[in-house]
């Protein structure tokens, strides 16, 4: 079994340790931008994967990150205005990243199949090249049911729709963007049998609010008595769920660590702010080993996101500022 097969098989923290380390050397020997910052850093020779050297998420928007060659099946872009301002994620293989999202989907959710899938995604689908839409569209047809889809200029149809889903005996999942998730509760619509997903982002619609308040919004204007969130950005292929009290969880194959705000290569304790550095061996052709401009604090193989470093950019994946 390579690599590719077992890094979704992992079951134990010896098999996680193992394979980040394999993949570790592998990007040494392959691709040229973490190679050199590898280097740079003089960390050529981790033990455990605590040790291993996270390179800069800043690197996505000024370096092709990719090994061996320049063949790629899909390019995703963060949000933003500009060429310039966007980070870009070559993607060598798409079905790596549809089994990722799909076997992450399945142990948080259920199978799709059980499912309606609604996505409230206006401004990531008119920006295109959108990692979060890929994903949610993937799903949405995975449910192979003609209810599912992207809702864009009638925001209102999404209360028959939740009903024809209810009907069927269907799970009703919403993925939605914080303004148009926000848009909706002030609707005071009765959701309360769905499984309301924020992706975070305010896209500049609104002014920044706390993720506590955010959620009481929501929950109290949309009758649901539990928002769940997702953490995933444009240059990972896994994504960690918040399914109570937003405290995220993570798919076997991924690991979140805190970095020292002081020291960017001191790795903090459980339940202490810092950088959140993030793991995602399904990254095996960019780099599984990214420094973000996140703050939170673990807790075991849980974490809660705090806010974002002082000057760094708001883009619509992440999560708002606390």
């Amino acid at each position: 079994m390579n690599i590719q097969e077992r890094i979704f098989h992992i079951s134990s923290e010896e098999e996680f340790n193992q394979s980040a380390l394999e993949l570790f050397h592998y990007q040494v020997e392959n691709n040229p931008v973490y190679s050199e910052y590898v280097l740079l850093t003089g960390r050529e020779n981790p033990r455990n994967y605590r040790e291993i050297p996270f390179l800069p998420i800043e690197f996505f928007k000024s370096k092709k990150i990719l090994t061996e060659n320049d063949n790629f099946e899909v390019l995703f872009k963060s949000s933003g205005t500009t060429a310039q301002t966007r980070s870009l994620h070559y993607v060598k293989e798409k079905q790596l990243y549809i089994e990722s999202f799909t076997r992450t989907f399945k142990h948080f959710f259920g199978d799709p199949k059980e499912c309606v899938i609604l996505a409230l995604l206006p401004n990531y689908v008119e920006q295109g090249n959108s990692s979060l839409v890929f994903m949610v569209d993937h799903l949405i047809r995975e449910t192979e049911n003609s209810i599912s889809r992207f809702i864009l200029d009638e925001p209102d149809s999404i209360v028959d729709l939740y009903h024809l889903g209810l009907s069927q005996k269907k799970k009703v999942i919403i993925f939605g963007v914080s303004y148009a998730l926000l848009e909706l509760a002030e609707k005071q619509i009765d959701l309360s049998k769905a499984f309301i997903i924020e992706t975070g982002g305010m896209k500049g619609r609104r002014s920044e609010i706390t993720k506590e308040e955010l959620h009481q919004i929501l929950k109290t204007g949309l009758g649901v008595y539990q928002i769940y969130s997702e953490y995933g950005m444009t240059e990972l292929l896994s994504q960690g769920y918040s399914m109570k009290d937003q405290i995220f969880e993570t798919p076997p194959w991924m690991r979140i660590l805190c970095r020292d705000m002081n020291d960017p290569f001191g790795i903090l304790e459980d339940d202490k702010t810092g950088g959140i550095n993030v793991i995602d061996l399904a990254n095996i052709y960019s780099c599984p080993f990214i420094s973000t401009q996140d703050l939170g604090k673990t807790y075991g193989n849980q974490f809660k996101i705090m806010g974002r470093f002082d000057q760094a950019d708001i883009r619509g994946c992440n999560l708002m500022v606390e």
